[in-house]
């Protein structure tokens, strides 16, 4: 005799169902967050290095306005008349520069008040070389002051890298400054003679000042290009720089030899005036080099930077899309186990044998076997083992 044997099934609980995507989820969170950092990383750096492109060019077009103001004072103490093509033609250059990207660099009015005073030179009616002097001096102020809001504004002066940060020291700030106090130098040179003898004492400590401002950031920019050399990856910094550097160097010697000391006298204004020209003629050379350079070093830079985060991003959706494959696996693999157990419940239970436990032991020699059974109030029938076999 065999009765029912219902199987059981166990169903999959809600976290076992929920911890194929759970999985998937602990993969993503950690990619995910790592992409973002590597992204947002990778986008402060090229931002950086874009802002700096935006710095060179700017300090590209003061060069021309540093050199045409510095000559035009040079002629404006020797008391000859100033022409204005050279200055107006750099300042028309720088203006249109300003125009483009002054308002990314928060210069437009540090540039609007250079350029006044700049226009209304010719016009102030100068009483004379000392005059002419104070005058220029006060633009080659502001103009150095432009240089300095430049360099910090586009990041010019804090480049992590040591070959970047060298050439971005030497252009932006010893340069410029060298330039302006040689000129200087130059110009009070050339003013000495005509001072009161009383005022002779202030004009030897004048020019020893000068001398210093002049000697110290020359000094300074050759010291910060051979640093950029050595510390420079580049193949073409090197062959490219160091020939200009050798003539700026030994025009800079030149200068410092005509503006020693010589006694009561003073320094030669011709000798000098000479030295500070070839000085600046050099000047000229030199900076568009390192302008070249450095543009070009951020250029790559920014190639490299656009690299990697092509890379990242390709990677996380690489990632993405396999673990996406993995979670439509998964999510497939269970809902096929769901329809199998809904199919098994659907079937009619399967008829099994008693269970050994339940199965009733045939009865021995002489004992009563029970053929059948009836309601309550019947007799039940009773036969001998022996005779019902």
């Amino acid at each position: 005799m065999t009765v029912p044997a219902p199987r059981v099934r166990r169903r999959p609980s809600v976290p076992g169902r929920a911890l194929p995507l759970l999985l998937v989820l602990a993969l993503l969170a950690p990619l995910g967050l790592l992409f973002a950092q590597t992204d947002g990383h990778t986008g402060d750096d090229r931002e950086l290095a874009a802002r700096e492109r935006l710095g060179v060019r700017y300090l590209r077009a003061l060069g021309p306005v540093t050199d045409a103001l510095t000559d035009a004072q040079t002629t404006a103490v020797a008391g000859r008349p100033v022409s204005r093509t050279a200055l107006t033609a750099a300042v028309e250059q720088a203006a249109q520069v300003d125009s483009a990207i002054g308002d990314q660099l928060r210069t437009r009015e540090r540039w609007a008040g250079v350029r006044a005073k700049l226009e209304a030179l010719p016009e102030r009616g100068l009483a004379g070389p000392q005059a002419a002097f104070q005058a220029y001096a006060e633009v080659t102020d502001l103009l150095l002051a432009l240089h300095r809001k430049v360099r910090e504004s586009s990041g010019l002066i804090r480049d992590p890298r040591s070959d970047s940060f060298f050439l971005q020291d030497s252009i932006g700030g010893d340069l410029p400054a060298a330039m302006v106090a040689a000129g200087r130098l130059a110009d009070v040179a050339t003013l000495a003679p005509s001072r009161p003898a009383a005022d002779r004492p202030r004009t030897v400590a004048e020019l020893a000042e000068l001398r210093v401002a002049a000697l110290g950031p020359a000094t300074d920019l050759v010291d910060d290009l051979r640093a950029a050399v050595d510390n420079s990856e580049s193949t073409d910094l090197g062959p490219t720089v160091l020939t200009p550097l050798d003539t700026y160097q030994r025009s800079v010697e030149a200068l410092a030899a005509f503006s020693a000391p010589a006694g009561a006298a003073g320094p030669d204004p011709v000798q000098l005036g000479a030295a500070r020209r070839g000085a600046q003629s050099a000047a000229a050379q030199l900076r568009q080099v390192i302008l070249d350079q450095l543009d070009a070093l951020l250029a790559e830079r920014l190639d490299g930077l656009d690299r990697d985060r092509w890379l990242a991003r390709t990677a996380v959706a690489v990632a993405g899309v396999l673990l996406a494959v993995l979670a439509g696996v998964l999510l497939s693999a269970l809902r096929r186990a769901r329809r199998r157990a809904a199919e098994a419940d659907r079937e009619p239970a399967e008829a099994g044998p008693l269970p050994a436990a339940t199965r009733p032991e045939p009865p021995a020699d002489g004992e009563l076997l029970v053929v059948g059974g009836g309601r309550a109030g019947e007799a039940e029938r009773w036969r001998p083992f022996d005779a019902a076999r």
